[in-house]
């Protein structure tokens, strides 16, 4: 990170399981046991808010969301998802893209409120089959916010 001490997690490393990238921004798998089949969607250069991207780019970034969240939805059958563009502790924009099912582990509450006593719901399919299932659907859809 430019003018700091501190260098950005999402500069140095991919931030998960990549999926599907592009040349301005990526989609990784998070490796969080209590939210098995959570996607990042993280802008490859060093942004710190949506308003920093020129709007075409912004449109485009939503629009890869957009992508996650209707792969993830057709994929696991969610009870929701929640979508989230944080950055406290790493100011580099991303985007979560969680799926999130009734009892849980923090059911009802945000994932980063205290655990309560939910279980995780598994992916029906092993992870390499999830990733690969994500990132041919991604591709499937993509074409077409890239234009």
């Amino acid at each position: 990170m430019s003018g700091g001490t501190h260098e950005c997690e999402l500069c140095a490393t991919p931030g998960g399981v990549m999926l599907w990238s592009d040349e301005r921004l990526r989609v990784v798998r998070v490796a969080d046991p209590d939210y098995p089949g959570f996607l990042r969607v993280i802008w490859r250069a060093h942004v710190r808010e949506m308003t920093d991207l020129e709007l075409a780019h912004r449109s485009f970034l939503l629009g890869v969301v957009f992508a996650a969240e209707r792969t993830l939805r057709d994929l696991l059958r969610p009870d929701k998802v929640n979508l989230a563009s944080l950055g406290n502790l790493t100011p580099h924009l991303h985007w979560h893209v969680i799926p999130r099912f009734f009892g849980d582990p923090h059911f009802p509450d945000p994932i980063w409120a205290p655990r309560r006593t939910g279980r995780p719901v598994p992916l029906p399919m092993p992870e390499a089959e999830y990733d690969r299932t994500v990132a041919a659907a991604l591709d499937a859809s993509l074409p077409s916010v890239r234009g």
